[in-house]
């Protein structure tokens, strides 16, 4: 990859948004990073993270008035001393980057100007890069965990290796079912999705569990699970279905609005490509002779899998990976641009373009989250493409 130059640069460019998604509060804030107030040191930026664990509060002087009306002795603030969703009331109304801004002096500029409310767009931008880059990480990690499963199981075990008990399909049968009404259709209202699929889980653990105790012969006799056929059905069905018909049927029936559950509808539904490559190469790999060396030596299934077949069948999965990432921050900003599975006081790139829709004259709304999202998604796919031809 090193040789070549558009992978070399996109690293880079990765670099530099990885550095400010994670030091993003030390950027863009309307708290000082450091400051000397009445001869005492504080570091009020540092101080957030434990406020907002519950762990301390702030003084009352603090409260009292603005921060950037605080007698400091001596002060360091941010390099953009605003935050996604702090309001100048002063300069809202779509104040342009280069218009006339109400502002003590140069520092306190907003130099990519303003929404309608008087937020900073500049603080929105940096804000808006570590919900971007934690959408395509958790979203892909979700997908990659579901698909590198099923794929495994398709590819490796196809439809005449995986053997269970006769009693644990009845088991597993009953289990879905009530698995399906407990956690999905008859939970408490205070259930969040991540709750709800455990119950899930637990629920299907519990009956297939259950039918390995079932007696008799009937129920103890072997049968072969045809799992390479239910996956690929399984595929086809979810690929079937719009994608984005699916998301917003999804987030629609949630309780409430939050980045976190758009993330993990987005790995939900992106897991199928990852899950069909992997299934490609390991019907290959298992073929091999290690592999039949391994066996031969009288190895279990697992430790072929996970020590020989799956390590060496991975290629694939980290090509699709950096492509996945690339398709799941463009989705999201699609559902944030239409308002929809984001809270309220999160600032996304697509929420930023979604505002400018209020006044098209407003263009710097539009240019420089499109541009944010541009060259987030060209840096993924232009990865994607120098592994592509590297592994």
């Amino acid at each position: 990859m090193r040789r070549r130059r558009t992978a070399r640069w996109s690293m880079r460019v990765l670099y530099v948004l990885v550095f400010i998604a994670i030091f993003g509060d030390f950027i863009a804030n309307d708290k000082p990073i450091w400051c000397k107030v009445d001869g005492q040191q504080f570091f009020p930026v540092l101080k957030q993270y434990s406020v907002d664990l519950g762990l301390s509060g702030w003084d009352a002087r603090f409260l009292q008035a603005d921060w950037k009306d605080q007698p400091y002795e001596a002060v360091i603030f941010p390099p953009v001393p605003y935050t996604a969703t702090g309001l100048d009331l002063r300069n809202s109304n779509f104040r342009s980057p280069f218009g006339k801004q109400q502002v003590a002096g140069w520092r306190w500029r907003h130099w990519l100007g303003t929404d309608r409310l008087g937020r900073d767009v500049l603080a929105g931008l940096i804000a808006g890069t570590r919900v971007a880059l934690l959408v395509g990480l958790i979203a892909m990690g979700v997908a990659v965990f579901i698909g590198i499963f099923m794929g495994a199981l398709a590819g490796y075990f196809g439809d005449d290796r995986l053997r269970i008990r006769r009693g644990q399909v009845p088991a597993l049968l009953v289990g879905l079912v009530l698995a399906v009404f407990y956690a999905f259709m008859a939970p408490p209202s205070g259930w969040g999705i991540g709750l709800r699929l455990l119950v899930f889980f637990a629920i299907l653990f519990l009956f297939f569990s259950f039918g390995k105790i079932i007696p008799g012969k009937w129920a103890a006799r072997r049968v072969f699970v045809p799992m390479d056929l239910l996956v690929m059905r399984s595929i086809e069905v979810f690929n079937s279905i719009p994608t984005l018909l699916l998301l917003l049927a999804v987030v629609a029936v949630l309780e409430s609005s939050s980045i976190f559950y758009v993330m993990l509808v987005i790995g939900l539904v992106r897991w199928t490509g990852i899950a069909r490559f992997l299934r490609a190469e390991l019907m290959k790999v298992k073929k091999l002779n290690y592999i039949e060396a391994a066996r031969a030596m009288g190895f279990s299934e697992g430790r072929i899998l996970f020590r020989h077949a799956l390590p060496n069948s991975l290629g694939p999965v980290i090509i699709t990976t950096a492509f996945g990432i690339a398709g799941a921050i463009l989705l999201e900003s699609v559902l944030s641009f239409l308002g929809i599975g984001v809270g309220g006081n999160s600032v996304t790139w697509g929420s930023m373009l979604s505002a400018a829709r209020q006044a098209p004259s407003a263009w710097w709304l539009a240019l420089f989250p499109g541009l944010a999202i541009f060259v987030t998604v060209t840096i993924f796919n232009l990865l994607g493409e120098a592994l592509s031809e590297s592994v």
